[in-house]
């Protein structure tokens, strides 16, 4: 059964809701947590992505991805923030943008879709996503020395709008 508030990891990643998807609807801000929309038209279209170009499907996804990270990128250091990492690995998995806003380091995971036909980017966050995102925020504080500093895990959702991406910034999912 869902509960009608939205699931938040708790410190312990092991305390997460059983509730295996967070109630993330963009277009009304979820109780504690502060959306934004932007447009970026930064990224123009790329005609290698249209069904005319010919592209391999995993080619023109990856390709997507990657362009909604530089669209997230700009977006960020739009806001002031500083770029600190990006695409950072270990063994348990990938952060896709590592930021500072002056105040703290935010962990940025990036979701792009073409278009909102199969629902928002954001839905794709489920609560044991949210934990994971929050577990490798300490891994990466920890590898770079900032293990006591302040963090939180933001998500960027970017869907495809004619020639940029509309962005909803949710902050401070866990």
């Amino acid at each position: 059964m869902r509960s009608s508030q939205p699931s938040r990891c708790a410190n312990d990643p092991a305390g997460a809701s059983t509730d295996r998807r967070l109630h993330l609807n963009c277009r009304r801000s979820p109780a504690g947590l502060s959306t934004e929309r932007r447009s970026s038209a930064t990224h123009r279209h790329d005609p290698a992505l249209s069904e005319a170009g010919g592209e391999a499907p995993v080619n023109a996804h990856i390709n997507l991805g990657r362009r909604g990270e530089d669209a997230a990128v700009d977006y960020l250091v739009g806001l002031g923030w500083t770029i600190i990492d990006r695409n950072w690995r270990c063994r348990e998995g990938e952060l896709d943008i590592v930021a500072h806003d002056g105040r703290r380091h935010i962990v940025c995971e990036v979701k792009t879709r073409r278009s909102a036909r199969f629902g928002d980017p954001l839905e794709a966050i489920t609560t044991d996503k949210a934990a994971r995102l929050r577990r490798l925020a300490w891994r990466w504080a920890a590898a770079h020395g900032v293990g006591g500093a302040p963090m939180r895990v933001d998500v960027l959702g970017l869907i495809g709008d004619g020639d940029g991406f509309s962005i909803d910034h949710l902050r401070e999912v866990c």
